[in-house]
């Protein structure tokens, strides 16, 4: 069966996972972060792509990304990918594949996940036992959000802005939200679904995602085919 397209939607969050190839570090030292979130930072505004979120850990990276285009995502991975394979290689003396294949991308319904998804990209670092805090990591967005540090290239997303009235109320509210979702349910439900690359969330986000798309963008339900069909089948 062939492989479907990526699916990218213009105006709505994408969650985005790349791992390096055998779960190899695709991340040394400090200026191999640098770098990347150089390129990231000029590709995305090049391919008009909103980073509302980032985390680099050793061996792969999460980003939440808005496009503004269909082809904004690819374009800015591909470019980034690229360039920092070249860097990296450089760098280190190595050539060949960084990369385990092709990046996972999971457009996610923002209103029911999308504050989750931020969450659970600033919580790597804390589920993989790097710091006790989030806020302590350095190699993420959670700084930013939560008023540690600027970054005047990160764009949260609207509905970050909707958790106060004022800068500090914001980031006093997005702080107490990351603290209580390690293990809740949305944080764990992205979890399971992040290497899926098929559309996160209710049944009308999905319903409305395949109208406009034009496609399948969740997995067939399981279960056993309708009696009819099964008797058809077991006949031929």
């Amino acid at each position: 069966m062939a492989r479907l397209p990526r699916l990218t939607v213009p105006g709505y969050p994408h969650h985005v996972i790349q791992r390096g190839n055998n779960r190899q570090a695709v991340f040394m030292d400090d200026d191999d972060r640098l770098l990347f979130l150089s390129l990231l930072k000029t590709h995305a505004a090049l391919h008009k792509v909103a980073v509302n979120a980032y985390v680099l850990m050793g061996n792969h990276f999460h980003l939440l990304l808005t496009p503004e285009t269909p082809e904004g995502i690819g374009r800015t991975m591909q470019a980034v990918g690229r360039a920092y394979v070249r860097g990296f290689n450089n760098r280190h003396g190595r050539s060949g594949t960084l990369w385990e294949g092709r990046f996972r991308s999971t457009v996610i319904e923002a209103e029911r996940y999308l504050l989750a998804c931020m969450a659970y990209i600033d919580l790597n670092p804390v589920r993989a036992g790097l710091v006790a805090r989030a806020v302590d990591y350095p190699w993420s967005s959670h700084a930013l959000l939560t008023g540690q540090r600027t970054d005047g290239w990160v764009t949260p997303h609207p509905l970050y802005w909707q958790l106060g009235n004022t800068p500090f109320a914001r980031e006093q509210a997005y702080a107490d939200l990351v603290q209580g979702a390690l293990g809740s349910e949305p944080v764990t439900e992205l979890s399971r679904h992040v290497h899926t690359s098929w559309a996160l969330g209710g049944a009308d986000f999905i319903a409305d995602l395949e109208k406009r798309t034009q496609r399948r963008v969740a997995r067939a339900p399981m279960g056993r085919p309708p009696k009819g069909r099964s008797q058809k089948n077991s006949q031929g």
